[in-house]
């Protein structure tokens, strides 16, 4: 049997190291110490060889070596790094970069370089067309980089490659409310508002980027793209206008106002077809941003407009006064006459000279009972148009509800004076036919017979009178001389009546002979007689508060709206009528 040695040599002990002193383990450990990092530096140097030889998958494995030996060593993991980017393993090359970020937090080129590796990855899905990774790749390159610009235009083009363009929009306004704005960045928005149809806000954009930089190609391309466009919806417009689908046409022109919004031809279109709409609100706003945009186009150098300028200046101006008038006369319609003066108002204070604006607004004063300021619009009607008979209807009868007024309030001087001017501008109030007229002398002249209405000088000088209104008039199958004849004859056959009803005794004294120029009456008949009227007039007398027209119609009266169609102006007045004129 082979014999052992029984020595027993502390080395081959695991728990050897109890027998060793502390100069010998400190040594054995500086020499341990020494041959890892010399081992290290070795795979480094052996590593960087590679890499200069091009073959960086050798490079990597070295390096690797390196890293295992020493950990803490932030330059092996950045240089492993590089190799894997050579490798295009950007995933490794991140992670060695975040695990050199972490050991040496202080060293921005690390952070900067880790962006650049999510920047590349991101660049890669973008080339696939997986544009949502690449834009979570990106997201993280300007969250370790945001002061650089590219990263934040690769998440742009992310963003509109996924139709997010409410999201490109806000981050490129982010930029413009955070740096100096810029022509690039206005058109770059533009765009993106015209990828979303936001027209209005493209071509403000635009405009912006013009007056920043005049010369800009890519701004004056896209605004004269939407120019031409807003004209196609104009004519499109048009043609449905005349088609008389004014809903389409409204649609349309619309559409080009929001991809011109600056032109005045375009508000005034749609102003028009607002008015036909009855939306006479949308109506006045359109017409007035018309006005205010012509007035700022452009000017000569003696200040004055050009004529196509003055001509579009002007038909604004006259569809504003229509659209107020029409919207007055809508007013009107429902009841609302203190609405209805004030459209009207406006009106007037745009064009003063159309009777037909203060012909609608006496006739709201007269729907609210205030006679004298109804008159007074009346009469200035008048002065413009002095040959109009609408507003002499109007005037007439004005006149006889004044002259009631005054006779209700006992004051039958003024009465009969405003009664004889309704006569004046309505010489139909004494037609034989109008049940109005017997009653009304007797009224007026209280005591007195018809026949001696009729013989005074008075009665004659207004009879020369109104010979020459009839005439003015023209009235139609009713002569001068037919008037009177009817007149008289009515008297006639009222004294006649007058005589028929007394009693038998008195038929002896209408036989009595007279001497010529003598006139004697019997103070009994007379009694009777006035007895007689007493009563007539206390039965079928007319109501004093009796507030409808008093006027007949005249009936060869042209209505307004003919008129206005017949003329050769190309738009209508509308009135209001409803009067008890046929108006």
């Amino acid at each position: 049997m082979p014999s052992f040695s029984t020595t027993v040599y502390p080395e081959t002990l695991g728990s050897s190291s109890i027998f060793k002193t502390s100069e010998f383990k400190l040594d054995r450990c500086l020499n341990g110490t020494c041959i890892i990092k010399d081992k290290a530096n070795t795979h480094y140097g052996a590593g960087m060889e590679a890499v200069d030889q091009l073959e960086f998958e050798n490079a990597v494995t070295f390096f690797t070596k390196a890293i295992t030996l020493q950990p803490e060593q932030t330059q092996l993991y950045v240089v492993r790094a590089e190799a894997y980017l050579q490798l295009c393993d950007f995933k490794s090359a991140a992670l060695d970069y975040k695990h050199a970020c972490y050991l040496d937090p202080q060293k921005k080129a690390y952070f900067h370089r880790l962006a650049f590796v999510y920047y590349l990855q991101g660049q890669c899905y973008f080339d696939l067309e997986m544009f949502f990774e690449a834009l979570n790749y990106f997201a993280k390159a300007v969250e370790l980089k945001p002061g650089f610009r590219p990263y934040h235009m690769r998440s742009l083009a992310c963003l509109t490659a996924l139709g997010r363009y409410s999201d490109a929009i806000r981050m490129v306004t982010n930029w413009l409310d955070s740096e100096t704005p810029s022509t690039d960045l206005f058109t770059l928005r533009a765009r993106l508002h015209h990828q979303l149809n936001q027209h209005i806000l493209c071509y403000y954009d635009l405009k912006e980027a013009l007056r920043l930089n005049p010369s800009c190609p890519e701004a004056r391309a896209l605004l004269e793209m939407m120019a031409q466009g807003a004209e196609c919806s104009r004519q499109q417009a048009v043609t449905r206008a005349v088609e008389g689908d004014l809903f389409d046409a409204l649609r349309r022109i619309t559409t080009a106002l929001e991809m011109n919004p600056e032109n005045a031809q375009y508000y005034l279109f749609r102003g028009i077809l607002y008015r036909r709409l009855k939306d006479f609100n949308a109506a006045i706003e359109d017409l007035t941003l018309a006005v205010e945009f012509t007035d700022d186009g452009p000017k000569l150098p003696e200040g004055e407009k050009p004529e196509e300028s003055k001509d579009l200046e002007r038909d604004a101006h006259i569809q504003l006064v229509l659209t107020y008038n029409d919207f007055a006369v809508h007013c009107f319609t429902q009841g609302f006459y203190s609405e209805a003066i004030m459209l009207l108002n406006k009106a007037i204070h745009e064009q003063r000279d159309e009777s037909r604006l203060f012909i609608n607004r006496g006739d709201c004063f007269f729907r609210q009972k205030q006679w004298h300021f109804a008159l007074a619009d009346y009469q200035q009607a008048e002065e413009l148009d002095p040959q109009n008979t609408t507003v002499w209807l109007r005037l007439a009868l004005i006149h006889n509800t004044l002259g009631l007024h005054s006779f209700e309030n006992l004051n039958f001087q003024k009465a009969a004076d405003q009664f004889s001017v309704a006569i004046k501008y309505n010489p139909e109030k004494l037609d034989p036919a109008n049940d109005e007229l017997v009653p009304l002398l007797l009224r007026l002249f209280p005591g007195c017979s018809l026949s001696d209405v009729i013989s005074s000088g008075i009665a004659q000088t207004v009879k020369t009178q109104l010979m020459e209104r009839i005439q003015t008039w023209k009235l139609e199958g009713l002569s001068v001389s037919r008037l009177f004849s009817k007149l008289e004859s009515i008297v006639l056959r009222h004294d006649m009546d007058s005589q028929s009803k007394t009693d038998s005794e008195s038929r002896e004294d209408v036989e009595v002979r007279f001497k010529p120029g003598e006139y004697t009456q019997d103070p009994i008949r007379s009694k009777e007689q006035v007895s007689e009227a007493v009563k007539k007039l206390l039965y079928q007398r007319q109501s004093l508060t009796f507030t409808g027209p008093r006027i007949a119609q005249l009936s060869n009266a042209n209505n307004l709206e003919e008129t206005a169609c017949t003329s050769k102006r190309p738009y209508t007045w509308r009135n209001f009528g409803g009067m008890g004129l046929n108006c």
